[in-house]
C-alpha cells in the first residue's frame, strides 16, 4: 500500500510540474521541483534540533549536562500532552513560508514541509494511531477556503500511512485571531472553544494521536485541544507543528 501511495505521489508531482512550472514558495523564482525553496530562503530557515526540552520541545542554547531535560515552564507546570516537537524556529524566513501557505493560496508549500515534519516527529510518528489537525471555525474556513493544518495532516497521512481524522475536533465558537494576544489572553480566548466530534468518541479510546498545527506560539490552542482528546479517551497526545515561536 505504501509503495502504491509513493508511486501515486510521484506521478502526481510529475503531472503538476508539466502544467505549472515549479516556483519557490516564497520568492516565486523557478526551481527544480514543486515545494522547493531557493538557496537564499533556505539559508534563512532555522531548524530545531537537540538539545531541547524533552516534553515541549523548546530548544536549549546549550546542553547543561545535568541530566535535567525539561525547560523552566515544564518544570513549573507539566503540559497535558505527552510530547511536542516543531521543525523550525519562527523567524522572518519561516513566517513568510507560513503566511503564504495560510493566506496566499500557496498550498503546494505543503510538499516542502513533509520531510521537515517527519524529521521533527520521528520519535512518535512510527507509533501513532491517528493524525488530527487543529480545526478552523466554519466561518473562517469559508473565508480561507482551506484549513492549513488539515492540508498538512492529509499530506503527512499520505506519506506515512497514518490515518487522518480531519473532523475529529470541532471549533464551537468563532474566536478572535490569536496573533496579537498575550499568553493569558490566548488561554481565555480558546477556553471551551473546541469539542470532540461524537462520531469518534469510541474510535480514539486508548489511541496515540498526533495533533497537527502550523505554529506553536504559547501552546494555548494545542493544550485546549489536547484536553478534549484526552477527555475523549486518547492515551497519548503528541504535538507536531511546522514552527515554534522562540522568545529572545
Amino acid at each position: 500500500m505504501k509503495e502504491f501511495q509513493s508511486r501515486l505521489l510521484a506521478l502526481t508531482g510529475q503531472a503538476i510540474n508539466l502544467v505549472l512550472p515549479p516556483r519557490c514558495i516564497v520568492s516565486g523564482e523557478e526551481v527544480e521541483r514543486q515545494g522547493m525553496v531557493i538557496p537564499k530562503v533556505w539559508a534563512g530557515l532555522d531548524f530545531i534540533s537537540d538539545p531541547l526540552c524533552e516534553k515541549c520541545g523548546y530548544p536549549f542554547d546549550f546542553d547543561t549536562g545535568t541530566g535535567t531535560h525539561l525547560c523552566g515552564n515544564c518544570l513549573h507546570s507539566l503540559p497535558v500532552y505527552t510530547k511536542a516537537r516543531a521543525a523550525l524556529k519562527y523567524n522572518d524566513a519561516s513566517r513568510d513560508l507560513i503566511l503564504g501557505f495560510k493566506h496566499a493560496d500557496k498550498t503546494h508549500a505543503v510538499l516542502s514541509f513533509m520531510p521537515w515534519l517527519k524529521t521533527a516527529g520521528q520519535d512518535f510518528l512510527m507509533d501513532a494511531d491517528y493524525l488530527v489537525p487543529v480545526p478552523l471555525h466554519p466561518w473562517r474556513l469559508l473565508r480561507r477556503r482551506y484549513n492549513q493544518a488539515g492540508l498538512m495532516a492529509q499530506r503527512l497521512g499520505l506519506e506515512t500511512g497514518i490515518p487522518v481524522l480531519l473532523d475529529a475536533l470541532k471549533r464551537n465558537r468563532h474566536t478572535p485571531s490569536q496573533g496579537h494576544l498575550k499568553a493569558g489572553e490566548r488561554s481565555k480566548n480558546v477556553l471551551r472553544a473546541f469539542s470532540l466530534n461524537e462520531k469518534y468518541s469510541g474510535s480514539i479510546k486508548k489511541k496515540k494521536i498526533v495533533l497537527i498545527d502550523d505554529v506553536f506560539t504559547t501552546g494555548s490552542t494545542i493544550k485546549e485541544c489536547s484536553k478534549i482528546l484526552l477527555k475523549g479517551g486518547a492515551s497519548d497526545i503528541f504535538i507536531l507543528t511546522l514552527a515554534r515561536v522562540i522568545k529572545e
